[in-house]
């Protein structure tokens, strides 16, 4: 699924310009806690969270100007992730951290630093399995952001 999103990316990036995301660092962010204390990490990675597994089913994309991003994703979030992605960020406020206060968009951000492209090409038909959620902490490098999975959290 990576793989044919990224190969869609660089074919829209034609028309957009812009970076995109390499095919390994593909990803659905549930919820965004900006740096947090390496101290703190353990209180993460025992964060109880329930949820279903489902699909996450690509349909269309879009070019947001405000932060000049290309992404693509579901026309409606499915309510599993829904449910999933409010039972986290409400059981990480319970222990203290702050994540963004906007509502959650479910997205994959495939390019950044892009133009209006105008229209975009059709989105690959694909669905994402998730069966899985994981703690990430994210590097910035000149290449672009590197991603190192902390823990991961199975699905029922």
């Amino acid at each position: 699924m990576a793989a044919a999103l990224h190969d869609w990316a660089q074919e829209a990036q034609r028309s957009c310009g812009g970076r995109v995301a390499r095919a390994e660092t593909i990803h659905l962010t549930l919820a965004f806690l900006g740096d947090v204390q390496e101290k703190f990490l353990p209180d993460l990675k025992s964060v109880s969270v329930t949820g279903e597994r489902h699909l996450l089913p690509i349909e269309g994309s879009r070019y947001w100007p405000h932060n000049r991003i290309v992404w693509v994703g579901p026309r409606a979030t499915p309510s599993a992730l829904e449910v999933l992605v409010s039972s986290l960020v409400l059981t990480l406020g319970e222990k203290g951290f702050r994540t963004e206060s906007r509502r959650f968009s479910a997205h994959i951000t495939l390019i950044r630093k892009a133009r209006d492209p105008g229209t975009l090409p059709a989105v690959p038909a694909v669905s994402w399995p998730v069966a899985e959620f994981v703690l990430v902490r994210s590097r910035l490098a000149s290449e672009g952001s590197g991603y190192e999975i902390l823990e991961r959290f199975p699905l029922s």
